[in-house]
């Protein structure tokens, strides 16, 4: 799904290609939003919202994360988050637990059935990833991969605005 034709502009007699479908970001972006659509369609038919599948994958890594540290994670705001875990509470996927040291920091964590449910969403979402980097040469999908690994550990040592 292209979203802008990839043609060439003229400027003088040189042609240079349009800026936006080859900026690194609208390319990102792009290839991001067409990969999840699909994806996303799995995890609605599963009954969850994407915020909520977010929660899930992160939870399924690390079960037991902080407020703070799950949003990071899963890409949503703190102030958001907060209302998205009480929804998932009540649905009987995640559970709130106090620390055992101090019993103000909560921790998130996955219920028997949140975990099952997120076994099967991950399973699919390894699936589908595949699929995904089967469109690509196998030394295409490697380099891919850790090539977006660099540039978001290198983006993470930056001070924000740089």
């Amino acid at each position: 799904m292209s979203l802008l034709p990839l043609d060439a502009r003229k400027i003088g007699k040189e042609e240079c290609p349009a800026f936006v479908p080859s900026y690194l970001l609208y390319l990102l972006a792009a290839s991001s939003e067409a990969a999840s659509q699909q994806f996303h369609h799995i995890v609605k038919t599963h009954g969850l919202r994407v915020p909520e599948w977010r929660i899930m994958a992160c939870l399924y890594d690390q079960d037991g994360l902080m407020t703070t540290k799950l949003a990071d994670f899963a890409l949503i705001e703190q102030s958001r988050l907060t209302r998205i875990i009480d929804q998932m509470d009540s649905k009987g996927l995640i559970k709130r637990c106090p620390g055992r040291d101090d019993r103000r920091k909560i921790t998130i964590h996955l219920t028997s059935e949140g975990q099952a449910l997120a076994t099967r969403l991950v399973a699919l979402a390894k699936e589908h990833e595949q699929k995904l980097l089967g469109t690509l040469e196998d030394t295409d999908a490697a380099r891919l991969k850790l090539a977006l690994q660099a540039l978001l550990d290198r983006l993470e040592t930056l001070p924000t605005g740089e």
